[in-house]
């Protein structure tokens, strides 16, 4: 009876540890510390192809750089599939005007813009509002601060 008992509690450790340690996986992308969904399950293909965010489906999904992403389609999840840089969203998918000011902060998935092919999300509608002041500067300051913020939150 002990040795099944210590069996049984060994087991019941490595399932109690294992989502910690896969939520731990190093990822530099904003994603639910608690599910791993990055941008808050919203669909990233969605930005392009919609023109408007769509939340995607636990049935869509991939894990992908150590974040699980959700589509609203079959056929999303494969374009993203088939070029996920192309849909990506930049800084990870933290706030575009967080980053261009030398920090990190979540976003509001309705507060985005896409900028030369790219997708920039924001904290929220005012902060994008404050961001598309000078799109530009903000986007040479985050792509100059992003390789910095990117390695702290890699360690």
């Amino acid at each position: 009876m002990t040795r099944n008992f210590v069996s049984v509690l060994g087991v019941l450790l490595a399932l109690a540890v294992m989502p910690i340690s896969q939520a731990a996986a190093a990822s530099y992308f904003n994603k639910s510390s608690w599910t791993g969904v990055a941008i808050e399950g919203v669909d990233p293909v969605a930005y392009f192809t919609e023109r408007k965010p769509v939340k995607g489906s636990g049935k869509f999904s991939l894990k992908w750089k150590g974040a699980t992403w959700r589509f609203s389609s079959a056929e999303n999840l494969e374009r993203f599939k088939a070029s996920p840089e192309k849909y990506e969203p930049q800084y990870g998918g933290f706030c575009a005007y967080a980053v261009s000011e030398g920090y990190t902060a979540s976003i509001d998935p309705d507060a985005w813009s896409i900028v030369d092919g790219k997708l920039y999300l924001n904290y929220s509608k005012s902060v994008k509002q404050l961001w598309s002041q000078d799109i530009s500067g903000h986007i040479r300051k985050g792509d100059r601060n992003w390789p910095g913020l990117k390695t702290k939150l890699l360690n």
